[in-house]
């Protein structure tokens, strides 16, 4: 049994109240709490060593990785985060400046997006250290970005550059929070996630949710330098192309909008945000499962992101 297959089971029987607007399967909870304008998002993420990091992973990446798993999701759902509880597991024999340099991590990028960090807890692990960050955020009432609701005809966009992100990219990525807020209050997003599990496994999350297939063009695909020199020189066992849409932990946005608004967001996008690639990178279809078009014609891509317990 993968991740998923054991995540549909647990999630079959959750309890919930009317205060959900959404629950599992999703970026982020989404819950009513009374406030007129905004909905409450709450999130819950955690980095383990040996998965997530390795042992001689500089401590302030660390941080910086945990926090910002948790905030890259609430950029899925175009929110802004508020505050956090951190929960810290410790292997005997810890060093202090190593935890205090892993909270410095964590700390500047909490500043940097204007989060709280309001407690936490501490424990002991005797096997490894690992890290679990709790977020809240907001979003205007009714304006949550979900992964249901892809339609035939969407142009499905990509921000930034996909594939060897174990090179660095990881654990120094910078959650687009600012750049989902502008896209939600300037064009009208159908569907949203982000770069997690690679862009064919979490594609494939919008299209489960939205019941729609997708179509994308090999072409138009961003692949990263670092995914090409990987496969240049050996490094990576994988195909840069393949790599681009399977390595995963690139934190980028993957959307999609109507059709009809893609030359008009590619053109306001570089005025907004000129440092920072953004791709069409193919279209939503009826037909279910995900294909490639290429010079040869369409195909079906059946290669997964990455899958814990796979």
């Amino acid at each position: 049994m993968n991740e998923f297959e054991l995540i549909a089971r647990l999630t079959r029987t959750l309890p919930a109240d009317s205060t959900v607007v959404a629950g599992a399967g999703d970026d982020c909870a989404v819950l009513e709490i009374g406030l007129p304008d905004r909905w409450l998002l709450f999130k819950t993420d955690a980095v383990v060593e040996g998965i997530h990091f390795t042992a001689d992973t500089a401590p302030e990446k660390i941080g910086h990785k945990a926090l910002g798993r948790c905030l890259s999701d609430i950029a899925a759902m175009a929110g802004t985060p508020t505050a956090a509880l951190v929960t810290i597991a410790l292997p005997q024999g810890f060093e202090v400046k190593f935890v205090e340099a892993i909270y410095s991590g964590l700390n500047a990028l909490a500043r940097k997006h204007s989060v709280s960090v309001v407690g936490g807890e501490t424990t002991a692990n005797p096997e490894r250290l690992w890290l679990s960050v709790a977020l809240l955020g907001f979003v205007p009432r009714g304006q949550a970005v979900r992964r249901a609701g892809a339609e035939a005809g969407d142009a499905i966009f990509v921000t930034g550059e996909l594939g060897g992100s174990l090179a660095g990219k990881h654990l120094e990525f910078e959650p687009r929070l600012a750049e989902a807020r502008w896209l939600a209050e300037h064009f009208p997003l159908h569907a949203m996630i982000d770069l997690s599990d690679g862009l064919a496994g979490d594609l494939r999350h919008i299209l489960k949710a939205s019941r729609v297939g997708a179509e994308l063009l090999k072409s138009a695909i961003p692949v990263s330098r670092t995914a090409r020199q990987r496969a240049k020189t050996g490094s990576s066992a994988k195909p840069a192309f393949v790599a681009a849409l399977t390595d995963g932990e690139d934190f980028e946005l993957l959307f999609t909008v109507p059709g009809a608004e893609a030359v008009k967001l590619l053109d306001a996008w570089k005025r907004q945000f000129p440092k920072l690639r953004l791709s069409c990178i193919g279209k939503i279809t009826a037909a279910g499962g995900l294909a490639i078009r290429d010079r040869t014609g369409v195909q079906p891509f059946t290669q997964d992101g990455y899958v814990h317990f796979a």
